[in-house]
């Protein structure tokens, strides 16, 4: 990738009446701003300018801002144009720009130079992202921190500890004619437990950071004809499903986001869960099934007022306690009224789809699950490649601790905590490709 070529986007556009910015990065944005101006522009000082045209006519005027490499951004020299915010203007200044020698810059090209000019780290130039479409302020703080570099020096302390260990087990196994079995020391172990204790709980953030920036994906589960398309319009306030008495009515998935105060909740309509009548209901019963393994939340909605038989679970899938909600639907047949119990260990709420009775004890719980009530105090936000990344350093992690204790394989081991070492990595952009950095920054907006 040629870096020494200068790009131009529209960064902002209030619109017409309010505030155009236009940057210029790369190494030919001090001459084209030399040209804009007339004069060679004073580094980090606001200049008012007319811009005009090949021809000399009036653009637009406004204010020019010059930042020289390597106090920029970019770590390029970079230019700012400050105008009007018509759509019209912007072009026609793009427009000129273009002519004097720069190029139109790709999605999120800016913040993937910053980043190859090593003036953020991988997390915090999708932190960029993460800040521009956070929809909560609790989203926006913790997006903040991580483009402040907290989520990457967390990872960093823990790279730096991988490798004292990985040293640690390479040089004893350099060196065996010793006397001292460096492998048996207690020392080493111990690193191993407080490593893993460290990696837990900073996977356990990355999923909570997620979750903050994401929002919480929840997918309706269970017999046809048990509520799940009542359920989903009671709680999007639509008639988005269809709800009939007919069994196997929804045939396919269905998609609402609700906004729990700032947290995004996806939910997931699902076809009902039985032996299929044709291939067209077993095709949305396959479909029901790869929701469960993608969603943060199965919602197992059930006719039945008690706890549930065997016979209910027709899932051919195992439901977890802890990303489970089990509704017991209907209670106005029942005459019950709404409640919420723990039952072995997993959640049980019992309400009406159709009278409303108990949807207030679900929202909470949803509310609950999407982390509304988390201490956000510290929080970052995260990815779902940064999650990925963890639970690959955690289980390569637990493989070197147990190649040491059961086998002393330190060759083994070592290898481990060099794959140890590459998922940090990946996080903070240590290891990467390119095929990496083009779908992280493609995802970007125009400008940044």
């Amino acid at each position: 990738m040629n870096h020494s070529d200068t790009i131009v986007a529209i960064a902002t556009a209030a619109g017409i009446g309010g505030i155009g910015v236009l940057r210029i990065s790369g190494a030919s944005a001090p001459v084209i701003a030399k040209k804009l101006l007339g004069r060679t522009p004073k580094p980090r000082h606001a200049h008012y300018a007319t811009f005009r045209n090949n021809d000399g006519e009036t653009i637009d005027h406004g204010l020019l801002l010059s930042f020289p490499a390597p106090h920029s951004y970019t770590g390029e020299d970079v230019v700012e144009l400050q105008i009007h915010g018509s759509p019209v203007v912007l072009h026609q200044l793009q427009s000129r720009i273009v002519e004097l020698g720069a190029r139109l810059a790709r999605a999120g090209e800016f913040s993937e130079r910053a980043f190859l000019n090593g003036k953020l780290d991988l997390a915090q130039a999708e932190a960029v992202a993460d800040l521009i479409s956070s929809g909560s302020v609790a989203a926006a703080n913790a997006a903040m921190r991580s483009l402040d570099g907290e989520f990457s020096r967390r990872v960093q302390a823990l790279l730096e500890a991988v490798i004292r260990q990985r040293v640690w087990i390479e040089a004893a196994i350099d060196f065996p004619e010793e006397e001292i079995d460096f492998l048996a020391d207690s020392r080493l172990q111990e690193g191993f437990v407080a490593l893993n204790a460290q990696t837990d709980e900073l996977l356990a953030s990355a999923r909570r950071g997620l979750r903050l920036n994401n929002g919480l994906h929840a997918v309706i589960v269970g017999r046809p004809n048990a509520g799940k398309s009542s359920l989903l319009n009671a709680l999007v306030a639509t008639d988005r499903a269809i709800v009939t008495d007919q069994p196997g009515t929804t045939r396919d998935v269905l998609r609402e986001t609700v906004d729990l105060d700032g947290i995004g909740l996806t939910l997931v309509d699902t076809a009902g869960l039985r032996e299929a009548a044709d291939r067209v209901e077993e095709e949305g019963i396959r479909r029901t099934h790869d929701e469960m393994t993608r969603a943060d939340l199965t919602l197992l909605v059930t006719e039945s007022p008690e706890y549930l038989s065997g016979d209910d679970l027709v899932l051919r899938y195992p439901l977890k306690p802890e990303s489970s909600l089990i509704i017991h639907n209907k209670i106005d047949c029942h005459g019950i009224a709404p409640r919420r119990e723990i039952l072995d260990g997993a959640t049980h709420l019992w309400l009406s789809a159709t009278t409303g009775e108990g949807l207030d004890l679900l929202i909470e719980e949803l509310q609950r699950r999407a982390g509304k009530f988390d201490d956000h105090e510290g929080a970052y936000t995260a990815r779902a490649r940064h999650v990925s990344a963890l639970e690959r350093a955690r289980n390569h992690l637990q493989a070197a601790a147990s190649a040491l204790e059961f086998s002393k394989a330190g060759e083994l081991a070592a290898e481990e905590l060099r794959q140890v070492q590459h998922a940090f990595g990946e996080i903070t952009g240590e290891f990467h490709n390119d095929d990496l950095l083009g779908e992280i920054f493609g995802s970007f907006c125009i400008g940044k």
